[in-house]
């Protein structure tokens, strides 16, 4: 398994950059409202925004209605203890408070405002909360020491009409939970039967022992130990209100004695806290959870040395059943909200373990299964659901939403709700938990990738990224000295864990001059002219190292111009027998995902080209996620205007008809029509059920503007161009290109999206 090296690896310079780069921060407000005219601004404010303020007035509830209250949560901290550094202050806990809010918007489309409170006073702080309840729809209290945490949530709990949450208590019972329900499952347990010690005393730690215990775990069956070791009944020394309510009748004095014949071990305490001699003693088949981060109480492949057949579960990603909070927080949030629940409940926090646990153990989708190969099926190392798992925002509010409702905290029922679990699944872009899950498949692949311009800078993140996010083997051609000067400046400690490939004297360029020049020397060219593009042309060596299959896929662009490079690439690698190459970019936008294409290549296709080109992003899109509809575009809606270039449009429509190729297309169609159902209402006889998510655009022309256009107007990512039909895997990125984009298309290119 892994150790602390394999860790992601950025300099604290880096790390500063990332959080200060373009806007400081991590959060902006963009207004959900047009805001283009005059009339716009008179709606917005004075004095349109007089009337939702009279009917607020008369009726509060409508807050819901004209405001955005009800999917507003405050994520609020005093500092008092930021993940593991203590107690560093209420400014100090800003990034990780913003960071929090980021999360609830990415995974479950709240909008969340973070909130440092100057005080450690719990008085102040549950006064200041409280008068903050006409703003949001909830409270999410994040880094507050104990024992002062219980006491500001219980109050506030009970003193506000609004969801009060701690996630730093709860999200890790929950997500703990699930698993142990999973646990069990595995192991042919039942909760009412397992005997549990749990390490560590503090909040987590309680709220989860409150969890299992409102499960179904019996109380005399649960020992909790801190630093003064067995919390039993009678002890006086280090023992509070919250530590007394779990006090146990045991002889067991110290951890080691309590583990004894346990089936559970729950740690949330400190690094190697866990011995294997202490593994050893436990029950047959243990279920261990060593929470401790980042160096857990055990490290896996320790306690999976000494019981083979133990179940284990730690809070870091780069192991098995990673207890992760964000599979709980978001999705808990969205569910109570939509239902204008008053708290959260225990009976809503069990459904929502249940329903993480039961998704666990369904059959993995499409999408996932890729991301995470035929092991990942439920089972020993697969307790606990993949936080990009796409089905959770369905799944986890639903639930939420149905257990406020039979516990009668939900101020705002659903009656309908499969047709809330449709407008859940709607809510986010599914291309980005489709591009997590490529980039999980990726890591199953483990491709080799060669990264043709390695002494840029650019080029080198990119490539630390692709390596510490898992995505496979960066290799790096250019000369040594820049680069490992250039590792050195952005922190890199391993440089030899990239290679490097030096054109100039690489023991490769033999064979390549000889392939290379086999391929030319009736082309004009001579020995000397290959020998020399070899050695100094880096696109051709980086192209002719896939062809000698020394690479698995190539990514090059940032110093030339896309067109240049791919004439290099063209050199060593052909298109595939019978196809062109063309490009398509991917537009994420904030409610949809549209492929466009071709954005890079054919300036005037033709239909078998436009037919092809169709048919490969149609499988492209299935890859990421998406059921494909492709529209052909035009001025020309069926024929209305005529014009002299719509035969190539509709030659390929014919082509696709005598295919069937098993996916839904349409056109010539304008791009209102495409993607406008009121519009396209007017052609009953479009054979597309939804708006276009495929766009074929008729020329190169209209295809690259539309693209360029879409990534310099914002309102969502464009990913591209990515370059289809060569038959060797090759990506050329924009010269505009960060590192983020560079690793994110070879990252694409080794998860065999774009084959």
């Amino acid at each position: 398994m892994s150790d602390d090296n394999d860790r992601p690896i950025f300099s604290d310079r880096e790390a500063l950059l990332f959080h200060s780069a373009r806007r400081p921060g991590k959060l902006e407000i963009i207004a959900s409202k047009p805001m283009a005219t005059q009339r716009d601004l008179s709606l917005a404010y004075s004095p349109g925004v007089a009337v939702p303020v009279q009917a607020i007035a008369d009726d509060p509830s409508t807050a819901y209605d004209y405001t955005a209250k009800g999917n507003l949560v405050a994520v609020i901290s005093n500092g008092t203890a930021i993940l593991g550094m203590g107690n560093l202050g209420p400014l100090a806990s800003k990034p990780v408070m913003e960071g929090k809010a980021v999360l609830f918007k990415r995974f479950a489309d709240v909008d969340s405002i973070d909130i440092e409170l100057k005080t450690e006073d719990v008085n102040r702080f549950i006064d200041a909360v409280e008068l903050m309840e006409p703003t949001f729809g909830g409270i999410n209290l994040e880094d507050i020491k104990a024992p002062e945490c219980f006491i500001i949530e219980q109050t506030l709990r009970e003193r506000m009409d609004i969801p009060v949450f701690h996630d730093d208590q709860h999200g890790t019972a929950i997500i703990t939970a699930a698993g142990l329900i999973n646990a069990c499952h595995v192991t042919g347990r039942a909760l009412k039967d397992v005997k549990v010690v749990v390490n560590g005393a503090g909040a987590a730690a309680i709220a989860c022992t409150e969890l299992i215990k409102a499960m179904g775990v019996p109380h005399d069956h649960v020992i909790m130990c801190d630093r003064e070791g067995v919390i039993w009944q009678g002890r006086e020394k280090g023992i509070d209100q919250w530590k007394s309510a779990h006090a146990s009748t045991t002889s067991a004095r110290t951890l080691k004695e309590a583990l004894v014949g346990a089936d559970v071990f729950l740690g949330l305490s400190a690094a190697k806290a866990l011995s294997a001699d202490d593994v050893l003693a436990m029950a047959p088949k243990p279920i261990i959870f060593a929470m401790a981060n980042p160096e857990p109480e055990i490290r896996p492949e320790l306690a999976k040395a000494a019981r083979p057949d133990a179940i284990i579960a730690t809070g870091r990603s780069d192991y098995p059943n990673q207890v992760n909070n964000v599979i709980g927080f978001p999705f808990i949030f969205r569910g109570a909200l939509d239902v204008r629940a008053t708290k959260i409940n225990e009976e809503m926090k069990v459904a929502a373990a249940e329903a993480i646990a039961a998704l666990a153990r369904e059959a993995v989708p499409d999408e996932v299964a890729a991301a995470y190969g035929a092991s990942h099926v439920f089972g020993p190392e697969y307790i606990i659901p993949a936080p990009f798992d796409p089905r959770l925002i369905e799944r986890v509010p639903a639930a939420v939403a149905q257990a406020a409702m039979d516990s009668g905290v939900a101020k705002k029922p659903i009656f309908d709700m499969e047709a809330y679990k449709l407008e859940l699944r709607s809510r986010l872009n599914p291309t980005s938990s489709a591009l997590a899950a490529s980039f999980e498949a990726a890591r199953a692949r483990d491709s080799r990738v060669v990264f043709a311009e390695g002494e840029q800078e650019v080029v080198l993140r990119a490539a630390v990224t692709f390596r510490t996010q898992g995505y496979g083997t960066p290799l790096l051609v250019g000369r040594e000295e820049p680069i490992l000067e250039g590792f050195k400046r952005i922190g890199v400690t391993d440089p030899e864990n990239y290679p490097i490939h030096n054109s100039a004297n690489s023991p490769l360029v033999p064979e390549m001059v000889e392939r290379l020049y086999a391929r030319l020397q009736r082309q004009g060219y001579l020995k000397r002219d290959v020998q020399r593009m070899v050695n100094n042309e880096r696109n051709v060596f980086a192209a002719l190292m896939l062809q000698m299959g020394e690479a698995d896929a190539m990514v090059s662009g940032v110093t030339r111009h896309f067109h240049q490079v791919l004439s290099q690439v063209r050199l060593a690698v052909d298109p595939l027998d019978g196809h062109v190459p063309f490009g398509f970019h991917i537009f994420a936008g904030r409610s949809q995902t549209i492929l466009i294409g071709d954005t890079t290549v054919n300036e005037r296709p033709q239909g078998p080209q436009l037919a092809d080109t169709a048919i490969k992003m149609a499988a492209a899109a299935r890859r990421l996620g998406m059921e494909p509809r492709v529209a052909f575009m035009s001025y020309s809606n069926f024929g209305n205007p005529p014009g002299s270039y719509l035969g190539a449009l509709h030659e390929a429509v014919h082509i696709l008809d005598e295919l069937n190729p098993g996916f839904e297309y349409e056109g010539e169609m304008s791009v209102d029509v495409a993607l406008n159902r009121s519009l396209a209402d007017v052609y009953p006889f479009n054979r597309l059920t939804g708006p276009a998510n495929v766009l074929v655009m008729p020329g190169l022309q209209s295809a690259n503007i539309a693209a360029k256009l879409l990534k310099e107007l914002g309102g969502g990512r464009v990913i591209g161009p990515v370059l289809v039909n060569m038959s060797k895997s090759v990506q050329i990125a924009p010269m505009t290109s960060g590192a983020t984009d560079l690793a994110t298309l070879a990252a694409l290119a080794a998860a065999g999206v774009v084959q």
